[in-house]
């Protein structure tokens, strides 16, 4: 796609948006555009689109203050418009709930439940605490990290 001439935006047209602690791009479309914040893929960015009635394909710096308003209300909402298979965090450890996390919610409780299974000294924890791969992969010979291993050559 070719990028729009600055006359043909207007004067009212926002280079940068600001949702859910995240800077969107006003030039790109809003389902692209939303992709931005974390918690919202492409699926998720387009029924945002959908809930709140905004052509996913236009410009993201196109919409108004009211407008940017109604989407930020419709992504903290998500959880409660969309079936639960469609939310990242169902039936949270903590409390039970069905949760779509976004923005710097995701990191956080990524970063609480690696800590609650190293305390647990599960399988799993332990991996995440020497550094390991975690999930079945091969650990000989491929994804090492720090110094190369392997074969010298000689002069």
């Amino acid at each position: 796609m070719a990028k729009p001439k600055e006359e043909d935006l207007g004067d009212d047209f926002s280079y940068i948006l600001r949702m859910a602690d995240t800077d969107m791009d006003g030039l790109k479309a809003l389902s692209t555009a939303l992709t931005s914040v974390k918690g919202v893929g492409p699926r998720t960015a387009v029924q945002i689109c959908k809930n709140t009635g905004f052509s996913p394909f236009s410009l993201a710096g196109h919409l108004s203050t009211e407008e940017q308003e109604t989407l930020r209300l419709a992504i903290e909402g998500y959880a409660e418009t969309v079936p639960l298979w469609m939310l990242n965090r169902q039936r949270d450890i903590e409390t039970g709930d069905e949760l779509h996390l976004t923005g710097q919610q995701v990191t956080l409780t990524l970063k609480d439940d690696i800590d609650r299974l190293r305390t647990m000294k599960c399988y799993r924890g332990v991996r995440h605490a020497s550094g390991n791969k975690v999930r079945g992969q091969r650990g000989r010979s491929n994804g090492r990290g720090g110094l190369t291993l392997g074969v010298k050559r000689s002069k």
